[in-house]
């Protein structure tokens, strides 16, 4: 048996690659839309991909599974555990193999046995894995979105993402009483989660990459409560707010990703061109550092640097189905490439034309202003504040603010920032904070980019506030 994790850091996600050596046969367990790196991972291995599944419809990423079978030839395996609102809608002309409790399927000289997880989601399978020449007895799980390393996965999203309204707690209530089974199985059982430290499937997520359900049955706070009502108020309490693209990737999911095959690169756009689509309010993304984009940007655009976070914060921010334009930092066609496939991941794949950093300079030799934002010391905003000449804007998620904020000040998630326009003065002067600085900057060029003119950011954010020892309201 050959197993390999294929992680990938910007999402935070984890898929499986499961080899039979004596027969060449492979399973691929969650994929994402590059389904590339597991076709190379396989044949590295000199494995074949002969089945792909994955444990449910996700809501963090678009799925590679049809895109991987269809390029592989390879058995699709898709569950038919959920009601009639959480089924693959594509599965029959996929021609996938459907699966439900307590059915397995064989790859090579491994036993996959099929166990019905529900709570994060209806649908939502776990897969016990039998190196059958060794033993009858399972090696290890990969649980999804189920259990994670110190964490379990959130039941919230169908109604906070999804939109189903009234599931939360009744999701949390069948997540316990599939938690509750599963502790049933034996100790030595490694588990192999879905996500890790980042995902906004949890809020607590572990960054080690396997555990064993022994382990977890002693350090998981989802695996130690003492009852269903304990665990209920503590899985519901302190979540993150799901980025918006969430919502999209659940009816894309269940509808069926489109498929990329071959995706030409966007265009390199001239000068030109930029001016116009400003005008006309297209999103133009400028991916340099917050640092650098502060010094000095094109007025309308807006600031998300191309790093970790750069997925999750085009998620939240870009609307599905208008065209994307990239202000990106650099020449090399490694970065352009790196952009496209983070969007992709996404299902963002309307990325219509680029631009390298050197069109800031051409915008300024052209006699066009640079616009910057200002950075405020703590010492500036808590003056400022003191006298109420500004108002500021707390862009941490609601848990953090809770946690600990300045006194008095508004917490809007940078997230919906942009759905609370209405509620900021135009005519006053507005600080923008998150936890160190990095949020605070995109949400300073949302707030420019919407026509607030008066908008600065607090240099290091919460942590440096607090480090000055100023006032904090809980």
């Amino acid at each position: 048996m050959l197993l390999k994790r294929i992680y990938d850091e910007k999402l935070a996600q984890a898929s499986y690659l499961v080899g039979c050596s004596a027969t060449g046969e492979a399973v691929v367990i969650d994929p994402n839309r590059d389904v590339e790196q597991y076709i190379r991972a396989a044949s590295a291995e000199g494995l074949r991909v002969t089945h792909v599944t994955e444990t449910h419809i996700h809501a963090d990423f678009a799925s590679g599974s049809r895109e991987l079978a269809e390029r592989t030839g390879a058995t699709l395996l898709l569950s038919d555990a959920g009601d009639d609102d959480w089924k693959y809608a594509f599965a029959t002309q996929a021609g996938a193999t459907l699966l439900s409790d307590g059915d397995h399927f064989t790859v090579g000289n491994l036993r996959f046995d099929v166990v019905h997880t529900p709570g994060h989601t209806p649908e939502h399978l776990t897969f016990l894995v039998t190196d059958t020449p060794a033993t009858d007895r399972p090696m290890a799980a990969f649980t999804g979105d189920f259990i994670f390393v110190g964490d379990v996965g959130r039941p919230d999203l169908l109604e906070k993402a999804a939109n189903v309204q009234g599931t939360m707690v009744a999701s949390a209530k069948t997540l316990y009483a599939s938690i509750q089974r599963f502790k049933t199985f034996p100790d030595y059982l490694q588990l192999y989660p879905g996500h890790g430290s980042g995902s906004a499937c949890g809020k607590a997520l572990g960054a080690v990459p396997f555990t064993s359900l022994g382990y977890e049955k002693l350090a998981n706070w989802g695996l130690t409560a003492s009852s269903e009502t304990e665990f209920v108020d503590m899985v519901l309490a302190g979540q993150p707010e799901p980025p918006k693209y969430f919502a999209e990737m659940k009816r894309m999911n269940k509808a069926g990703p489109p498929l990329l095959h071959a995706v030409a690169l966007p265009e390199r756009l001239p000068f030109d061109r930029l001016t116009p689509l400003l005008a006309n309010g297209s999103v133009v993304i400028d991916t340099r550092p917050a640092a650098a984009y502060a010094s000095g940007y094109i007025p309308g655009t807006i600031n998300i640097p191309l790093n970790k976070k750069f997925i999750t914060w085009v998620g939240w921010l870009a609307t599905y189905g208008q065209p994307l334009y990239l202000i990106l930092d650099g020449i090399r066609e490694s970065r352009v490439k790196e952009a496209v496939r983070d969007l992709q991941m996404i299902g963002l794949d309307q990325v219509a034309g680029y631009w390298n950093a050197d069109v800031i300079d051409a915008w300024r030799i052209a006699g066009g202003t640079l616009a910057t934002v200002p950075q405020l010391t703590v010492a500036q905003l808590a003056t400022q504040l003191a006298s109420g000449e500004t108002i500021a804007i707390d862009v941490r998620g609601h848990a953090e603010w809770e946690a600990g904020h300045l006194p008095g000040v508004t917490n809007m998630p940078v997230g919906y920032l942009v759905d609370h326009l209405a509620e900021i003065p135009r005519g006053t002067p507005v600080a923008v904070h998150c936890q160190s600085g990095a949020r605070g900057a995109i949400a300073a060029s949302l707030l420019r980019a919407r026509g607030f003119t008066n908008v600065a950011n607090l240099a290091g954010g919460f942590v440096a506030w607090q480090a000055a020892g100023q006032p904090v309201s809980r």
